[in-house]
C-alpha cells in the first residue's frame, strides 16, 4: 500500500524563519551597540588622549642649532668663522628603504663605494626621530641641479642651507685653535641631547675643544605642522637659539707668520710667551696641516697621507712632543744650586774636558773636550759648561733636583688652556723605583744636569720655565684666549710663585744667559752682536741617540732624523722682558747656530718697528732730569 504524501508544514516553516530574523536582528542590534559603544568610548571617553596623539603626529618640535661663536687672533683678525654651504640631508622616518635612497643618491651624483659607506654610517648614528641627518656638504650648483632633477627617486631628501665651520687662515692655526668634526657615537653618548639636538659638529681639538660649551651656544626650537608625509605645512611657534660667545686669542697672527717663516721649512716648534700676562703671542709646530677638510669630512685617502707622513704633520709637537731640554735647563739648575746653599756666584770648578764621579772611572764628558779650566758660574752659563754643572748636579742631588725643577714646570702641565698638552717627565727615586723595579745612581744625576737622561720636556714647559726666570719667579699659567665673551679666562687652580732665599740669585742666572748672548765667549754671540736690544738667552742641544764613551760626534756617520735636536730660549729686552721664546729644531744640531737664529728673528717681529729700531714702548725709559738731580742728591 503507497505511503502517504506529507503535504508541506507552511505555518511551521514561518515560525522558523521567523525565528532566525529575530536571532539575525538581534545579532545585528548587539553588533551596532557594540559599535556605538566603541565609538562613545573612542570619541568621548579617549577624547584627550586620542586629541592629544593626533597632535603630535601633526605637529612636530624641531631644533634650531645655534651659530657657533667666532674666533678671532689678537688684533680682530678672524681665524674661525661660520660660512653658508648646501648640505644634503636625509629623514629615515620620511624615506622608507633608505639605504635604496642612498644608492640612487651615489648614482645620481656619481660618488665613490667609500663615500656610500660614509654616508650609512652618518644616518646610522643616534638621533631624534624626524630629524634631519646630514650625509653630505658643500655641494656644488650640478650637484643640486641633478638632485632636483631626481627629486621623484629621493623621498625624504632634501638640500638645505646650513652654517659650517671654516678656517680662512688655513694651517696657520690648525694645532692651536684646532678643528671642529663630526659627532662620533662616543661622544654622542656624553652629550646632553637636548643641547646638541640639530648640531652635527663639535671641537676636536685645540680652542675649539677647550671652550666648546662656550662656542657651542644654547639650541632653540620651533615648534611646526606637518602634513602625512612629514612636510612643514606652517611654524606655530618660534624660539631662537642662543649663539656661541667669540673668544678672542693672545695670538699675534704677523708673529705667527714669522715665527713660520723663520722655522724655514724644518721640523719644530716655537713658542713665544709674554712673561708679564702669560699671554701665549705665537704657537707654532712645523709642519701643519689644513684643517677644513676635517670638517665637513675628510677622505680616507688624504687622512692616510696625513696620519702616515713621516713628517708627522697632525702631530702637536708644542704641547705633546716630548724633548730632551739639554743645556736650556742650566739656567734653572744655577737659581736651584743658589737657593739650596750649595753653590755661590763665585764658586768655581776646574774643568779639564771632563767629569769624574769620586772613586769612579767613567768620564763624563764636556762638550768641549779641551775643557775651559777654572769655571764660575757666570761664565759656566755663557760656555754651557757641562762640567761645571755635573758637579753641581752631584752637589744637589736628585730629590732636591726634582724639587726645584718641578716648581719651574718640568714634569707637569703647566697651560690653562690647552686641551692636548702632556706632562713630560720630570724623575726622581720612586718614579724609577716604580717604573723600572731599580735604585738611582749617581751617574744619573749628573746627566740630568745638563737635560739629558730620562728628563722629557715640551716646547711648551721650556717657554714657561725661561718665562719665569724672565719674570722672577712670578707664576702665570700660559694661555691662549685673552677674552671668551668679554671676559678674560680665570685660573682657578693658581701655582704659588717660586720664592728664593734671596732675590738676587734670578739676576745672578739672568746675567749669565745675557752673557750667553752678548759675551767674547757666549756661544750664542753672533746673534747678540746683529741686536738693537739685549737678549738673555740660553742654547741647548739634545741627543737623539747615544754615543759611546769616548768616541765624538760625527754628523756624516749619523742619519738626518737621529742627529741631535737644536733647543734655544731666551728673553728680551733682558732688563724689562717682554717677550720669552722657546725653539726645538729637530735634528738641527746646533742650539746656537741653527735655534737661536730662530728665535732672535721671532723677537725681532714683536719688538722692532718698521725701520728695525726698537719700537717705543719696549725702548728704555728716560729718567727726566729733575728726577735725575733728585736721585743723585739721595
Amino acid at each position: 500500500m503507497p505511503q502517504p504524501i506529507r503535504l508541506k508544514d507552511h505555518e511551521k516553516d514561518a515560525r522558523l524563519i521567523r525565528r532566525r530574523a529575530m536571532v539575525g536582528g538581534a545579532v545585528i542590534v548587539a553588533l551596532i551597540m557594540v559599535l556605538i559603544s566603541r565609538l562613545y568610548y573612542l570619541q568621548v571617553v579617549q577624547y584627550e588622549y586620542h586629541s592629544t596623539l593626533s597632535e603630535n603626529n601633526r605637529v612636530h618640535v624641531q631644533p634650531i642649532p645655534p651659530n657657533r661663536g667666532l674666533i678671532y687672533d689678537r688684533n680682530g683678525v678672524l681665524i674661525a668663522d661660520n660660512r653658508p654651504s648646501f648640505s644634503l640631508t636625509l629623514t629615515r622616518e620620511r624615506a622608507g628603504d633608505w639605504e635604496h635612497v642612498l644608492d640612487v643618491i651615489v648614482d645620481v651624483l656619481g660618488l665613490t663605494a667609500d663615500d656610500r659607506e660614509l654616508f650609512e654610517k652618518r644616518v646610522r648614528q643616534g638621533r631624534r626621530p624626524f630629524e634631519p641627518v646630514p650625509v653630505l656638504f658643500e655641494l656644488n650648483e650640478e650637484q643640486i641641479a641633478r638632485l632636483a632633477i631626481n627629486q621623484f627617486q629621493l623621498p625624504g631628501v632634501d638640500v638645505s642651507a646650513q652654517l659650517v665651520r671654516h678656517y680662512p687662515q688655513g694651517e696657520h692655526f690648525a694645532h692651536s685653535v684646532g678643528y671642529v668634526g663630526r659627532i662620533n657615537e662616543t661622544e654622542l653618548k656624553k652629550l646632553d641631547p637636548v643641547q646638541y639636538s640639530g648640531t652635527h659638529h663639535i671641537g676636536k681639538t685645540g680652542i675649539e675643544r677647550y671652550y666648546e660649551d662656550q662656542l657651542h651656544g644654547e639650541v632653540g626650537y620651533e615648534e611646526v605642522e606637518t602634513n602625512a608625509r612629514g612636510r612643514v605645512l606652517r611654524v606655530l611657534n618660534h624660539t631662537d637659539p642662543k649663539p656661541g660667545e667669540d673668544i678672542v686669542l693672545t695670538l699675534d697672527i704677523k708673529l705667527q707668520a714669522a715665527a713660520e717663516k723663520a722655522l724655514g721649512g724644518r721640523r719644530g716648534a716655537i713658542v713665544a710667551i709674554q712673561p708679564k700676562t702669560g699671554e701665549v703671542l705665537a704657537m707654532v709646530s712645523q709642519p701643519s696641516f689644513d684643517p677644513n677638510p676635517f670638517v665637513t669630512g675628510i677622505s680616507f685617502k688624504a687622512y692616510a697621507e696625513l696620519r702616515d707622513s713621516i713628517d708627522r704633520p697632525l702631530f702637536n709637537r708644542v704641547l705633546r712632543g716630548l724633548y730632551p731640554p739639554g743645556s736650556t735647563i742650566k739656567p734653572m739648575m744655577a737659581i736651584a744650586g743658589l737657593d739650596a746653599g750649595v753653590v755661590t756666584p763665585n764658586s768655581r770648578v776646574f774643568d779639564p774636558g771632563f767629569y769624574q764621579l769620586p772613586n769612579n772611572t767613567h768620564k763624563y764628558r764636556n762638550w768641549n773636550r779641551y775643557g775651559d779650566g777654572w769655571v764660575d758660574m757666570d761664565t759656566a752659563l755663557m760656555r754651557s759648561n757641562d762640567t761645571y754643572f755635573y758637579d753641581l748636579a752631584h752637589k744637589l742631588g736628585i730629590d732636591r733636583m726634582h724639587d726645584y725643577m718641578t716648581k719651574f714646570g718640568l714634569g707637569q702641565r703647566v697651560s690653562l688652556d690647552m686641551f692636548e698638552e702632556t706632562a713630560g717627565l720630570m724623575p726622581s727615586r720612586d718614579w724609577k723605583r716604580s717604573r723600572y723595579r731599580q735604585a738611582w745612581y749617581p751617574g744619573e744625576t749628573l746627566i740630568l744636569g745638563i737635560g739629558q737622561g730620562y728628563m722629557q720636556t715640551t716646547p711648551l714647559q721650556l717657554a714657561q720655565a725661561v718665562s719665569l726666570v724672565a719674570s722672577k719667579g712670578k707664576w702665570i699659567r700660559p694661555h691662549l684666549a685673552k677674552t671668551v665673551g668679554d671676559v678674560p679666562p680665570v685660573d682657578e687652580n693658581p701655582v704659588e710663585d717660586i720664592v728664593l732665599r734671596d732675590p738676587k740669585y734670578w739676576d745672578y742666572a739672568r746675567h749669565g744667559m745675557e752673557e750667553v748672548v752678548n759675551g767674547a765667549r757666549g756661544t750664542a754671540r753672533k746673534i747678540g752682536a746683529a741686536s738693537v736690544y739685549r737678549i738673555a738667552g740660553k742654547s741647548g742641544t739634545a741627543q737623539v741617540v747615544a754615543i759611546k764613551q769616548g768616541e765624538k760626534y760625527d754628523r756624516s756617520k749619523v742619519r738626518e732624523r737621529h742627529r741631535d735636536h737644536a733647543l734655544f730660549v731666551g728673553f728680551a729686552p733682558a732688563s724689562d722682558p717682554e717677550i720669552a721664546v722657546a725653539v726645538m729644531v729637530e735634528n738641527g744640531e746646533s742650539g746656537s747656530g741653527v735655534a737661536a737664529p730662530v728665535m732672535k728673528e721671532v723677537m725681532d717681529a714683536w719688538l722692532l718697528d718698521e725701520n728695525g729700531q726698537l719700537k717705543a714702548e719696549y725702548a728704555p725709559q728716560v729718567a727726566a732730569p729733575a728726577v735725575e738731580a733728585q736721585t743723585k742728591n739721595e
